[in-house]
């Protein structure tokens, strides 16, 4: 199995520019817990997580006005969209991440969520039965 039979291809990606705020609000919906950021050509520069708005509230920084590129991880953590999962799986854990964006050339492709993986090895135990 490799990365790309179980990313998730719909990506939600911010901007350099996008604001501390807007940040948070994407991270609050509860569907991500880390935005990828990539360039103008689509490529990942950076990763933002819930972490990283934290030091920067922790800095004194104001979440009006600091910008992806000021408070993102860098280099990002990313896979190849041909990566073998189990590679996945080691820089999953290796780096401690729960998503992990997929890149072809650089350029985001998908993401992988640790529940992704997991929904793909396993077999189902349980059935909703509709009476």
């Amino acid at each position: 199995m490799k990365a790309r039979d179980v990313m998730n291809r719909r990506v939600t990606a911010a901007t350099p520019r996008a604001i501390g705020r807007d940040l948070a609000l994407q991270l609050l919906s509860g569907m991500y817990s880390g935005l990828p950021v990539i360039s103008a050509d689509g490529k990942v520069i950076g990763v933002v997580t819930e972490f990283d708005l934290l030091r920067a509230i922790q800095e004194g920084k104001d979440m009006q006005t600091v910008r992806a590129e000021e408070i993102m991880g860098q280099p990002p953590v990313c896979v190849e969209e041909d990566e073998p999962i189990e590679a996945v799986i080691a820089k999953m854990t290796a780096h401690h991440i729960i998503r992990v964006p997929v890149v072809r050339e650089g350029k985001l492709v998908g993401v992988i969520a640790r529940a992704d993986i997991l929904s793909h090895m396993i077999e189902p135990e349980f059935v909703t039965v509709v009476t």
